[in-house]
C-alpha cells in the first residue's frame, strides 16, 4: 500500500469522523431532550414542586436540596429550558469523556452508542425532568474518569468535572452516599489495584463529595439562616421500617411503657411509608415532620438496637428488591397536585405553558416504553456483574473492567441506600442503571470492533511513508 492512498483513507476517515461530530453535537441533545420538546414542557415529578419551593419559601424540608432548587430558579425565566440544556449538554460531555479515556473516541461510536442509550434506557427520561436524577449516573461516570483516568484528560476538564461531580453530589443525600461510598471502597481496594488507582485521583475524588457537602451546607444556610443538613432522614428511614411492619412491633412493644404520639393510631398504620408520609394519614394530624421528628428519631434507633436480625433481613431484602427496580417513569404520572400548587403560587407565568403540556393533559404511558427498558437494564446488570466476575478470575483489571467495577457498586450502594432507607421504587433504579447499560454497549463495541487497530496501523503507515 503507498502513502498516497493511505493519505486518501485518513483524510476520508477524518471527513466522516467530522461530520459523525457534528451529528453527535446537534441531534444527540435533541434526542435526550425528546420527550420535553414532544411534551412541549420539561417533565414534572412529585417532588419537583418541593425543590422549586426553596428559593421562595427559605426554609429546609426534608429531602429536598437547596443546591438543586437554586439551580432551578435560575432557569425559571427561561420556562426551563435553559436546566434541559444543561442537562443534555452535560450528559454529551461526559458519553464522550468516557469514551475518549477508554481510546474509543471516534465519532460514529459516540453516535451510536448514544442514540442506542436514548432508545433503551430511561436517559432521554431524566434529561428531561425537571429533577436530580439525571446527575446520579453521570456523578458516578465523572467520579471514575476523574480517580482510575486523570491522567488522560486535561488540567481544564479535571476542574470541570470536580466541580460536577461536586454539584451533583450536593443534589441529593443518596448520590452523595453513593460517591463516598466508591470513595471508601476505592481506599480499600487500592493496596490490590496500584497500578490502576492512583492516590492523587482518590484524593481528587473524596474531595469532590467533600465539596458537595461544603456546597450543600454552604446554601442551607444562605436560604434559611441554619447551618445544617437537609433533614428527613429519620422520616424516611422511619417510612421503610412502617412498611416492613417493624414500626407496629415496636409499638406494641412499647407502647405500656412509653407516651409516644403514634401509640393511639398502633393499630391503623397505614401498609406503605409513602402512605404515611404523603398520603391522607395520622402524619398530617401529629405535626408532620415538625412534630414528629424527634419520636420517629427515637423509634428508629431504638428498633435498630432491638431487632437487629429482623432489621438486617429486611435490609438485605430491600436492597435486593431495589436492584430489579427499575422501571422508567415513576413520579411522573397522574394528577401532580403539589408541583402543579407551587408553580402556580410562586410561578405564575409558567401555568398556561405547563397545563397545555401533554403530561398535564394526559397521562404519559410508560407501560410500553418499560416493555423494553426493564429487560434492557435487568440484562445490562448481568453482563456487567459478568464482566467483573470474569476480571476476578482472571485477576486482571483492565480500564474497562475498572469501569465495570465501578458501575457494579454504585448499582450495588444506590440499592442498598435507597432500597434500606426510603424502601424500593422504580425511580431510585431507573436513575442508575442505564450506566450498566452504557458499560455493556462500550463492552461490545470493543469486542466486535476493530476500528483502533486500524486507526493506528493507517497512522504508523503514514509516519514511516516517505
Amino acid at each position: 500500500m503507498d502513502g498516497s492512498s493511505i493519505t486518501t483513507r485518513t483524510l476520508r476517515a477524518r471527513f466522516a469522523d467530522s461530520g459523525f461530530a457534528r451529528i453527535a453535537v446537534v441531534a444527540i441533545p435533541l434526542f435526550l431532550i425528546a420527550p420535553a420538546l414532544w411534551n412541549g414542557y420539561p417533565l414534572l415529578q412529585w417532588d419537583t414542586g418541593g425543590y422549586l419551593a426553596r428559593w421562595y419559601e427559605g426554609y429546609l424540608v426534608p429531602s429536598r436540596s437547596t443546591v438543586f432548587g437554586l439551580y432551578l430558579h435560575y432557569g425559571e425565566n427561561s420556562g426551563f429550558w435553559i436546566n434541559l440544556g444543561i442537562q443534555a449538554l452535560a450528559t454529551l460531555w461526559i458519553l464522550q469523556l468516557t469514551l475518549r479515556v477508554l481510546g474509543m473516541a471516534q465519532p460514529f461510536r459516540l453516535v451510536a452508542i448514544g442514540l442506542l442509550l436514548i432508545l433503551t434506557t430511561a436517559l432521554p427520561w431524566l434529561a428531561s425532568l425537571l429533577l436530580t436524577d439525571i446527575f446520579a449516573g453521570l456523578a458516578v461516570l465523572a467520579l471514575y474518569i476523574l480517580v482510575l483516568q486523570g491522567d488522560r484528560i486535561s488540567g481544564i476538564e479535571k476542574s470541570l468535572l470536580f466541580v460536577f461531580t461536586a454539584f451533583a453530589a450536593a443534589t441529593h443525600s443518596a448520590t452523595l452516599g453513593v460517591l463516598l461510598g466508591l470513595c471508601c471502597c476505592g481506599f480499600i481496594a487500592r493496596p490490590f489495584l496500584r497500578g490502576r488507582i492512583a492516590l492523587s485521583g482518590l484524593v481528587q475524588g473524596s474531595l469532590t463529595v467533600a465539596a458537595g457537602a461544603a456546597m450543600l451546607l454552604a446554601a442551607n444556610f444562605a436560604l434559611s439562616g441554619q447551618f445544617a443538613w437537609t433533614p428527613g432522614g429519620y422520616g424516611v428511614a422511619f417510612g421503610r421500617m412502617l412498611q416492613d411492619g417493624i414500626v407496629a412491633r415496636y409499638l406494641g412493644d412499647h407502647c405500656a411503657q412509653e407516651q409516644l404520639k403514634l401509640c393511639p393510631y398502633r393499630h391503623d398504620l397505614p401498609a406503605t411509608g409513602d402512605d404515611f408520609l404523603w398520603g391522607d394519614s395520622m402524619f398530617d394530624a401529629l405535626g408532620r415532620f415538625q412534630g414528629l421528628n424527634d419520636e420517629m428519631g427515637h423509634i428508629v434507633t431504638h428498633s435498630l438496637a432491638e431487632y437487629p436480625l429482623w432489621q438486617a433481613e429486611a435490609a438485605l431484602t430491600a436492597t435486593a428488591r431495589q436492584l430489579v427496580h427499575v422501571a422508567t417513569g415513576e413520579g411522573s404520572t397522574g394528577w401532580l397536585a403539589h408541583t402543579y400548587g407551587i408553580i402556580a403560587h410562586y410561578i405564575p407565568a409558567q401555568v398556561k405553558p405547563m397545563r397545555a403540556a401533554h403530561q398535564q393533559r394526559s397521562q404519559i404511558d410508560f407501560a410500553t416504553v418499560n416493555r423494553l427498558h426493564v429487560p434492557v437494564a435487568l440484562f445490562s446488570m448481568l453482563v456487567v456483574a459478568g464482566m467483573v466476575g470474569l476480571a476476578v478470575y482472571r485477576r486482571r483489571f483492565d480500564d474497562l473492567a475498572c469501569l465495570a467495577t465501578t458501575v457494579s457498586l454504585a448499582l450495588l450502594g444506590n440499592a442498598f441506600i435507597c432500597g434500606v432507607i426510603s424502601g424500593p421504587h422504580d425511580r431510585y433504579g431507573a436513575r442508575m442503571v442505564w450506566i450498566a447499560t452504557f458499560t455493556t454497549l462500550i463492552a461490545a463495541a470493543r469486542h466486535f470492533g476493530d476500528d483502533e487497530q486500524d486507526g493506528a496501523v493507517v497512522s504508523a503507515a503514514v509516519t514511516e511513508s516517505p
